[in-house]
């Protein structure tokens, strides 16, 4: 009874960002995989439903050690922030959302190469993963770590350059520079202690199946097309689907109506061989989820 007790009561401890870019993005996830989470009132802690799962809001920056440390069990952070604190983890799966890079910048005016960087200060907050680029590339350079507004730093005399977080681009254009090298292309990552328990990790895989269903989904579209009969071989060609297309007769003789799976990637170059094709009436609907 005792053992039976326990695993009813076991929860997921997953920690999650409590504001900022990947909070949002990390909240729809799990509602997306049917986990139910409130966080009324800001709350630091609160548990889901209908999962087996308890949710942390934390600092990104905190997030890594606290699942290092087995506080959580598993967390969500940005790619960015797990490799510059080296902790000791499993990286699961990446999310598909928060996408940035971590970018080198200097002067608009300046004209750039890798060499340039040679003797110069350079203004960041990711001093680890900046040191490892410098070290790839055989640059001596002097990295002046500072924690926020970073790109204000050549500006005002701190720093040569400036290592930092970019989506857009521009944050840089408004402070007078250019995004110059890539150093890191990051994103949000699901991040696992390396230590969990078998009934633990069990819990983990079924929160993962949901996570594999909900991103395919996303990186699919459903296909519905009429196509007449003589070309329906082109265009089922044109088709290849998660197995092969499904094809049934319309009302109208000599014609077939043909429904798909088509990757978000090759949608429109598809889209445009289909209707050169004879493909018509063609509809695109979104998948909540796919299981494959």
């Amino acid at each position: 009874m005792v053992g039976l007790f326990y695993l009813i009561d076991m929860k997921l401890k997953i920690a999650i960002q409590k504001s900022g870019r990947l909070y949002d993005d990390s909240l729809r996830l799990l509602k997306e995989c049917g986990i139910i989470i409130s966080n009324g009132g800001n709350k630091l802690k609160t548990e889901a439903a209908n999962f087996p799962i308890e949710v942390y809001f934390l600092r990104d920056d905190d997030i890594p050690q606290y699942v290092e440390d087995g506080v959580a069990d598993i967390g969500i952070a940005g790619e960015n922030v797990v490799y510059e604190k080296k902790k000791k983890l499993e990286v699961l799966e990446k999310l598909g959302f928060g996408k940035c890079r971590l970018s080198i910048a200097v002067g608009k005016n300046e004209n750039f190469s890798r060499q340039w960087l040679n003797g110069k200060k350079i203004a960041t907050s990711y001093p680890v993963l900046l040191q490892q680029y410098l070290d790839r590339q055989k640059i001596s350079a002097e990295i002046h770590e500072i924690s926020g507004s970073v790109e204000i730093a050549p500006g005002i005399g701190l720093a040569d350059a400036i290592c930092d977080l970019v989506s857009s681009g521009s944050t840089l254009l408004t402070n007078g520079l250019k995004e110059v090298e890539t150093i890191l292309p990051s994103q949000a990552v699901l991040i696992s202690n390396k230590n969990l328990d078998d009934d633990r990790r069990s819990l983990v895989k079924k929160l993962l199946f949901r996570i594999r269903a909900v991103q395919k989904a996303r990186s699919n579209k459903y296909i519905l097309l009429n196509a007449p009969n003589e070309k329906l071989d082109d265009i089922i060609g044109l088709l290849p689907g998660m197995k092969s297309p499904t094809v049934l007769p319309l009302a109208i003789k000599g014609w077939s109506s043909v429904h798909s799976v088509l990757e978000e990637d090759d949608f429109w170059d598809i889209i445009e061989q289909l209707k050169e094709a004879g493909a018509q009436g063609i509809l695109v609907v979104p998948i909540e989820k796919m299981i494959v």
